[in-house]
């Protein structure tokens, strides 16, 4: 039998994988620039002097290696979030799926709604909640707000409901398994599949929440104080001293005085000590 080709189809995909694959391109070529040549140069092609040796070397070396300082954290906070997360989101997925209380409906629907709610919405809330307990400026600030995903969530009870069928969970209690040797030994090895891909998703969005770390952390500056970080638009950090007035930060009073610095929806950093 002969393979019908279509024209405009392969131009399509040709098309769909240069946009994937030319920033990925751009890059790499971008590695090997100075930063004059990232501006002076073709951004897709290679300098006249390339050195990628050298901007690798001194990007290990600025501040005391501090990079592989932050290498290793992103890697611990994303990894221990997103397993987890996966897990957790296994466990309450298929709670929903296979089992029926009160407020099932409820409380599912409930879990879906949180879906709807952005996460700077959350931000002030969770600083402030971790604030009172004393867990901010340590990993758990990070780590806890991760380990809640109410997609995985839904997206590991739609997949239980199909791939743990009712029979096996039935065969497996007349045989004497109790309910946790149930979902350990059997249910959550049929799982695997929706475990990897909810672990994916907030693997990376773990290692992409760059806010999240930033609100849940803070610095300390000489004299002992706590300081928290502002960025602008540019992306410049200021450091400036707390505690600061919420209010007055949001309405851009005590940052503009010294720094003329406007702040924008992701941007403000300081909150109360």
């Amino acid at each position: 039998m002969k393979t019908r080709r279509s024209t405009p189809l392969t131009i399509a995909m040709l098309a769909a994988l240069a946009y994937f694959l030319i920033p990925l391109f751009w890059l790499a070529v971008s590695s090997t620039k100075s930063t004059q040549d990232l501006f002076n140069t073709f951004g897709l092609w290679f300098s006249h002097s390339p050195q990628l040796l050298t901007n690798i070397r001194d990007t290990f070396s600025t501040n005391g290696g501090v990079f592989i300082r932050w290498i290793l954290n992103t890697v611990f906070y994303a990894g221990v979030s997103s397993i987890g997360a996966a897990f957790l989101a296994a466990f309450a997925g298929y709670g929903f799926a296979k089992y029926r209380f009160r407020g099932h409906k409820a409380g599912f629907n409930l879990v879906v709604g949180t879906i709807m709610v952005p996460t700077t919405a959350l931000a002030i809330p969770t600083y402030l909640l971790f604030s009172q307990v004393h867990l901010v400026d340590t990993p758990w600030a990070v780590i806890l707000p991760s380990l809640i995903n109410p997609f995985g969530l839904y997206l590991m009870r739609i997949y239980a409901q199909d791939a743990v069928p009712d029979s096996l969970i039935e065969a497996a209690r007349i045989d004497g398994a109790g309910e946790l040797r149930i979902f350990f030994t059997i249910a959550l090895r049929l799982l695997g599949p929706g475990l990897v891909t909810v672990l994916l998703f907030t693997l990376v969005t773990t290692w992409n929440d760059l806010p999240a770390s930033v609100t849940a952390t803070t610095g300390t500056s000489p004299d002992g104080r706590r300081v928290h970080v502002v960025h602008n638009w540019n992306w410049n950090p200021v450091r400036l001293q707390a505690p600061a007035d919420l209010t007055d930060v949001l309405s851009d009073k005590s940052v503009a005085a010294d720094s003329s610095l406007r702040l924008g929806a992701w941007d403000a950093r300081i909150l109360r000590s």
